[in-house]
Order: C-alpha cells, then structure tokens, then sequence
C-alpha cells in the first residue's frame, strides 16, 4: 500500500469516526453515561444569619435520548445518605429529620424529555424534563442544562431549586435560626456520549 493510500484510510477512518458522533448526537439515539468521580452535586441552602453549603454524591446516571424526538429515558441516582456539610451535628439533623435518608435512601431523576438542540461540538443550551424522586415523593421538573461536547466527551452544569418543604420535608427552621423553604442544587457532570446500537 502506498503512503498516499494510507493517508487517505486513515483520513476515511477519522472522517467515520467524526460522523459516528455527529450522528450520534445530531440524527440517531444518544446515550449519555457520567462518570460519578467526575461528577459533583452541591447543594445551598439560605439562611437569616448564613448560608449553609454542602454536597452529595453520584451513585449512577444513564440517560438515552433522541434527538430527533426529544424522547429520553433513563436515570440518575443520587445516594441520600451522602449529604453533609461539615457539620456532623447538622447533618444528623437532616438525614434524621428532613431528609430521613435512612427511610428513603435513594434520589433519583427520571428523564423524559430534552428539549434543544444539543451540537456536535462546543457548548448548548437545552432543557431536560422527568420525574424528580425524593424523600418518597415523585415530582415533576424542568431545568436548563449548559452542555459541553468534545469528541465522545461530555461535560455540563445543571442548576435548580427544589421547594422540599412544599414536597412534604420538615422545615429545620428554629426560633432563631430561619432558613429558606428552597434548597439550590447545581450538579456539574462529565462523561461520555456514545450511539447506541
């Protein structure tokens, strides 16, 4: 084989290799897997006299999705049981009384749909919807994504509010010490997107 050969079946190998991924993305199924060491998921709740910021973390995510359609499924399953903040005496607090983690040990996210148009390359903006499972409760959200694509690479960052006194959790306020009846969450994910076979 001559060199001019190999260069172009290394050029047709690369070129597929490209197209797999764009198709992927922009015309077949995607499947999109996140890494839970490279994932983090911090939460902040406000308060009258400070603000308390803690973490939880991934156990698994698997999400499948068309994007011709929208149609997602899937899950993220984050461990209750994680949550802290470096407070032992506070974090006692909530796994026993708010969150009661040892009763509900799992969060879990159930996509259903992912609204935009997700690029093969560079950062988009899109919307996933589904079902938010917490503390015993399923509830219905919608929240914006920023989406990162590189390759088979993704990355991005997701910020909502969960009202959990509304979903039935206890409000830890005391006479003194008044905290908001929203808890922010930002989840800051890597992975990999893949087309499915």
């Amino acid at each position: 084989m001559t060199s001019q050969k190999l260069f172009r079946l290394i050029g047709c190998v690369l070129v597929a290799s490209l197209m797999s991924v764009a198709l992927a993305v922009d015309a077949g199924l995607s499947d999109v897997s996140l890494d839970p060491a490279k994932t983090q998921i911090k939460w902040q709740l406000d308060g009258v006299v400070h603000n308390t910021h803690g973490t939880f973390r991934l156990k698994q995510c698997h999400i499948s999705f068309d994007p011709r359609t929208g149609i997602a499924s899937g899950e993220v399953l984050v461990d209750a049981k994680s949550g802290e903040s470096a407070d032992s005496a506070r974090d006692h607090r909530m796994h026993k009384e708010v969150l009661e983690s040892a009763k509900y040990p799992d969060i879990r996210f159930t996509p259903e749909r992912v609204d935009g148009k997700l690029a093969p390359q560079g950062t988009s903006s899109i919307r996933i919807s589904g079902t938010f499972e917490v503390h015993g409760g399923k509830h219905a959200i919608s929240v914006p994504a920023e989406v990162k694509l590189d390759g088979s690479q993704i990355s991005g960052t997701v910020r909502f509010e969960i009202p959990y006194v509304e979903w039935g959790m206890k409000d830890p306020s005391t006479f003194l010490l008044r905290v908001d009846k929203k808890v922010k969450i930002e989840l800051d994910a890597a992975g990999q997107i893949a087309e499915q076979h």
